[in-house]
């Protein structure tokens, strides 16, 4: 096994740890195409685990990412493991934030990239996904619905649908993102 997968076998949940495992990708930047592909290779049983540690490093370098975004895009569906899609689901919504903030240094999302975010953000509000994953991917659709102007509709018609049937903190945010849409 090769320093990086041993370093992501060894990472846990606590945030030391996860910051540890984002701190070695940080200083070694030339593994971050080994690093990407492993969050994604949903056969290695620890693939989540570096998801946790992608969230920390998009708070730092998120323009790394940039590169990155066709992997992303294309093999972000594939996930199951709710350990890597809550990480990943907030990492995506900090690259379209980016994305439509226009910032000079800012992500771009090609139209065929915001297609599949569109495709993917409404799989994960409408199918079992935790919480966490759910308000991001409405915060996701917003966004998005600032450019295609038939999602903000479907946003509506699905988060009021839903509402009764979910969580306080999916009610506060679906409430949030409803008075936006107004």
């Amino acid at each position: 096994m090769n320093e990086l997968a041993t370093i992501i076998v060894a990472t846990t949940g606590y945030k030391n740890s996860r910051q540890k495992t984002a701190d070695y990708i940080l200083s070694h930047p030339e593994l971050l195409a080994d690093f990407m592909k492993i969050c994604f290779e949903i056969k290695n049983p620890d693939h989540y685990k570096a998801c946790w540690a992608l969230e920390l490093i998009s708070y730092e370098k998120l323009e790394w990412l940039q590169k990155h975004l066709p992997l992303i895009c294309s093999k972000s569906k594939l996930l199951t493991n709710e350990s890597a899609i809550r990480p990943l689901a907030k990492v995506l919504f900090l690259l379209l934030e980016s994305h439509y903030k226009k910032a000079e240094n800012g992500i771009y999302f090609s139209d065929s990239q915001r297609q599949e975010m569109i495709e993917l953000n409404f799989d994960w509000l409408i199918t079992d996904c935790k919480v966490a994953a759910k308000v991001y991917a409405m915060r996701c659709l917003f966004l998005l619905g600032q450019e295609y102007d038939w999602i903000h509709p479907e946003l509506h018609t699905i988060l009021l649908k839903d509402f009764s049937t979910h969580t306080a903190g999916y009610k506060a945010a679906s409430k949030h993102i409803l008075k936006k849409i107004k």
